[in-house]
């Protein structure tokens, strides 16, 4: 059996030209950045404003496995097997990031057959977007931590700097940290914390944005630090807005590259969906709406967290409506969440499933589910989730994109069609935004998670009254919870109950336009495993390299 990485360089890859040209991208309206990848202009958005959207398709999951359900690999299968019913396709999906890659996961290209080329660019470094984010959020803490070193004219309080400084590997050691020490040359000494690329504002600010004068509306209103009387500094304060947009006036382009199959894909944007809102951005969405005539996206982890972003922030900011759902499943996670793995496990571990469908159905937006198949599934285990879906009404289907790319999720398309074009959407969001902001956090909670009730520290409590005071309490919640259970500790699985959600601080993503209620142990922060990826990966004397996923 091929590995991906084996299969990715056995593909004659398109040239990006040909890529741009099937998907209605014209010559002027592209950079090539190599010859398979390329930036397209946001100016092409002027010219296709007026083009009739396309049909919306969001890929989510249950509460995943530690390697994934398959989705990215469903949702590029997905993109493909529509493209071989004739139907004019495009798919979003978000940029890997090194931290996973070396730590647990592996690459996020997709598996098998069913993956986004060049894989090997696109999981390291890619078209640097990583880099220039990474770049413009540490210069924001550089130029915070020089006016407080240069006199301080607004009288920072040093206790009160929320500024973090990020970097896109797993480093646990420096999730809270002292910087300034050494002596006056060398600043202000004071505590401060690192969090990964993917849990940046500046990340979100970028998959959040329309245009480059909305980017820079948005990096402006980024809250850094408060003075001794509470007053909140910005970007726009320390005049650091022009120089952060400099540094990103390549990044805000979305990124074309091809599937196997040679399926056009944007890949912009990296948010996780457990410490942030999980989605690629709304440009590449805006874009492939209007050039596609289905547009396939997905959200990171499970329904309660990446799709209710998508649903409640990212629906409601680029005001999309979605035409349908998959719900990925996979007889080893359902075996997961019956803690064994027999067929008895199987049938307990469907209340998860059951939760994730009930969520789903909030939003009033028609559902499929996938059922992806692995290597060592039994016809019997399938036909246990199959028969489940059927008494609950639902639609669903078995795929083997991996191994069977397009045709391997003809069944799942054909069905997904059929079910856009006899039901039609009557989405609705979850809350309002004008109610209060525990309100607003108990409906995810209790609704989403399954909660009996959410409890706040007092840090929370003061976190949610500087909210009101500066005018952020209408703001959408963005919660950061673990991805392996409904509550937040993983431990609890299937379909927990009579369990709390317990609020540490909520953090406050001015620019982005949401607020972060911090739950359980979640961190912005990821540690490596006791074995990382990393240390299976090389290159040979030829250049060629060994053990990425």
């Amino acid at each position: 059996m091929k590995t991906d990485l084996q299969i990715a360089r056995s593909v004659s890859l398109l040239p990006i030209e040909e890529v741009a040209s099937n998907a209605g991208i014209h010559e002027d309206e592209y950079i090539c950045w190599g010859g398979f990848k390329a930036k397209v202009s946001l100016n092409i958005l002027s010219r296709v404003s007026k083009q009739k959207q396309g049909k919306l398709i969001l890929v989510t999951t249950i509460n995943p496995t530690a390697s994934g359900e398959g989705k990215t690999t469903v949702t590029i299968g997905l993109a493909q097997a529509l493209a071989s019913l004739g139907k004019k396709t495009m798919l979003g999906i978000r940029e890997p990031s090194i931290g996973p890659i070396m730590g647990k996961k592996g690459g996020g290209t997709g598996g098998g057959y069913s993956q986004v080329l060049p894989m090997e660019d696109i999981n390291l470094h890619f078209t640097g977007d990583m880099h220039a984010v990474t770049s413009a959020h540490n210069l924001l803490a550089s130029m915070l931590d020089n006016h407080v070193h240069h006199g301080d004219q607004f009288h920072i309080d040093p206790r009160y700097i929320v500024w973090p400084r990020v970097l896109d590997i797993s480093d646990r050691a420096l999730r809270r940290v002292v910087v300034g020490l050494g002596g006056p040359a060398d600043g202000v000494p004071h505590e401060m914390e690192f969090a990964i690329t993917p849990a940046s504002e500046v990340m979100a600010i970028l998959c959040l944005c329309t245009d480059i004068h909305d980017l820079r509306q948005r990096l402006s209103r980024i809250i850094v630090a408060y003075t001794y009387d509470n007053k909140p500094i910005t970007a726009a304060t320390l005049k650091a807005v022009g120089a952060m947009t400099v540094l990103l006036k390549d990044a805000i382009m979305p990124n074309l590259v091809q599937t196997v199959e040679g399926v056009p894909a944007f890949i912009h944007g990296g948010p996780f969906a457990n410490i942030a809102h999980g989605t690629n951005s709304i440009i590449a969405d805006t874009m492939g709406l209007r050039l596609a005539d289905y547009f396939v996206t997905e959200a990171g982890f499970g329904s309660e967290l990446g799709a209710e972003k998508f649903f409640d922030i990212v629906c409601r900011t680029g005001r999309f409506t979605p035409d349908a759902v998959v719900l990925v499943v996979s007889v080893r996670a359902l075996k997961r969440h019956g803690q064994g793995n027999d067929r008895t496990a199987l049938q307990a571990g469907l209340q998860n499933l059951e939760k994730h469908l009930e969520n789903l159905a909030w939003f009033q937006v028609p559902v499929i589910v996938a059922i992806n198949q692995f290597t060592g599934d039994t016809d019997e285990d399938i036909d246990v989730i199959e028969s489940f879906c059927q008494k609950k009404e639902v639609p669903c289907a078995v795929v083997d994109v991996w191994a069977k790319g397009g045709e391997g999720g003809i069944e799942l398309a054909g069905k997904l069609v059929s079910l856009i074009h006899n039901t039609p959407s009557r989405f609705t969001y979850l809350y309002d935004l004008e109610l209060p902001v525990k309100d607003k956090i108990d409906i995810i909670a209790k609704k989403m998670y399954g909660a009996d009730r959410v409890a706040y520290s007092v840090n929370a409590e003061r976190d949610i009254e500087l909210a009101q005071q500066l005018g952020l309490h209408q703001l959408p919640i963005c919660i950061a919870k673990t991805p392996y259970s409904l509550s937040d500790n993983p431990l609890l699985l299937g379909r927990p109950t009579g369990f709390k959600i317990t609020v540490r601080d909520i953090k406050f993503s001015a620019g982005a336009g949401f607020l972060v209620p911090m739950t359980g142990k979640i961190t912005t922060m990821p540690g490596l495993p006791p074995t990382p990826q990393s240390e299976l990966m090389d290159i040979d004397k030829d250049g060629n390299i060994q053990g990425l996923m």
